[in-house]
């Protein structure tokens, strides 16, 4: 829940206004502004949680002076909505969702980092990373930004998409998911290329834009993509970076490959070595919606069971009308908006809850071979947060069918859920209002 932070300009108000010319009057002014002298720099130069320039001075504080980079703690429970890179860099839209935020049950907000096009929407000196920043989209001024987020309590998480990278592989052909009939780049049906989830070279690319972009003062990396591709030529299609993980192990390659992912991610960004006491990253992962109700890998990799023990957060992305038709005996999913997500996410909450598991994962041990049957470490439920649906896909999604996919949220036994429209324009109505939300 946020608290609400009363802002430098809101505690120095005027206290009075001179209303008259008499000596008294004047003599009262006088003394008033003498102690206004003293007494209004403390206040209006109070520094809140959050604030980029906590603990310097009102000399300190110049327009020169460098932005201190804080981190807020994750909001519990957690209502966020997303923003892509070219929002965030359009000064006025950008304030429309920041009033949204402010103004109803919202704290949190999900930022494009590194999107679709694998492009990076702020800009860096990081030689590793600087031939990478968008000339189209992205925000100059997006650690300015971040801090007055901070400044308003709404806690920041920076989008990742990781393997789908259009411009990475053009740099990189070699790391690229290929064709196998002839050798070139693999292109999915939107015309977006992959890299190979065994590229190690790459694993390094997006561990050094994760510092970054933490560094940046985003509170939370999000990382999305984080898959073998899907939705394009698959019968045409050769792994030359993980193909030997694969072809070594047809029902658990794509799998494995994708937890050794995971694996380095964590032991790389969680590493008490880099990061001291609580200054590493909160960590969280984008997976599909039916990863919680299967056990296989849907042929991209993804895993509930091996996903949930490296990410602090995860979020399966439980929009109905990703759904296949029949899906439960639905024949139109779209149509049963609280019954997907309930649905879905109480499969969830036993999953991560469980001890035990028939999922194989690189970590677990075998207990029973009848079944088989594995050791699993119970996780908190609240490590989940479901992606929700506000946009317009094989049906209409109105006030009701999105407070329908939250109610179904609270239901399933969960408090946090995000939401999710590519336009990047919300459905108000299905939000609570700020001050009705934290007066409950």
């Amino acid at each position: 829940m946020r608290n609400h932070k009363p802002t430098p300009k809101e505690k120095g108000r005027s206290i009075f206004r001179a209303t008259g010319q008499t000596l008294i009057v004047s003599a009262m002014i006088l003394a008033l502004l003498s102690v206004a002298y003293f007494v209004i720099p403390s206040v209006v130069t109070t520094v809140y949680e959050g604030s980029a320039t906590a603990g310097l001075s009102e000399d300190e504080v110049t327009k020169d002076t460098p932005l201190r980079v804080v981190h807020l703690p994750t909001p519990q429970p957690l209502r966020a909505i997303y923003m892509t890179q070219c929002v965030v860099g359009t000064p006025s839209f950008r304030d429309e969702l920041v009033s949204l935020i402010e103004s109803s049950e919202l704290n949190s907000v999900i930022i494009d980092v590194k999107d679709y096009t694998g492009k990076i929407g702020f800009s860096t000196d990081n030689p590793i990373l600087s031939g990478s920043v968008s000339d189209e989209c992205g925000a100059a001024d997006m650690q300015e930004f971040i801090a007055s987020l901070h400044d308003k309590g709404i806690y920041t998480i920076a989008r990742i998409t990781v393997f789908q990278d259009p411009f990475y592989t053009s740099v990189r052909p070699d790391l690229a998911v290929k064709k196998e009939s002839d050798g070139s780049v693999w292109k999915d049906y939107k015309g977006l290329s992959f890299v190979d989830v065994g590229a190690r070279p790459f694993w390094d690319y997006i561990i050094e834009l994760s510092k970054e972009t933490h560094a940046l003062g985003f509170d939370e990396l999000n990382f999305d993509y984080i898959r073998f591709p899907s939705d394009g030529p698959m019968d045409d299609i050769y792994f030359p970076q993980s193909g030997a993980t694969i072809l070594g192990n047809t029902r658990y390659g794509k799998a494995d490959a994708l937890e050794q992912f995971f694996i380095y991610l964590h032991d790389n960004l969680k590493n008490p070595e880099v990061y001291s006491g609580d200054t590493a990253p909160v960590l969280s992962a984008d997976v599909f919606g039916m990863t919680t109700t299967n056990t296989d890998d849907l042929n991209i990799g993804q895993v509930l069971e091996r996903t949930l023990p490296y990410f602090d957060y995860v979020s399966p992305m439980v929009y109905p009308s990703h759904y296949p038709n029949g899906f439960n005996n639905w024949a139109n999913p779209n149509l049963f908006p609280y019954e997907v997500v309930k649905f879905s996410m109480e499969s969830a909450v036993r999953r991560a809850a469980a001890t035990s598991t028939t999922v194989k994962t690189l970590r677990n041990k075998l207990i029973s071979t009848t079944t088989p049957l594995y050791a699993k470490e119970s996780f908190d439920i609240l490590k989940l947060r479901p992606w929700l649906q506000d946009f317009d896909y094989g049906g209409d999604y109105d006030i009701a069918e999105v407070r329908a996919q939250i109610q179904a949220t609270y239901d399933a036994g969960l408090d946090s859920w995000m939401l999710w429209a590519p336009s990047n324009r919300y459905t108000k109505g299905a939000l609570e209002p700020y001050w009705s939300y934290n007066n409950e």
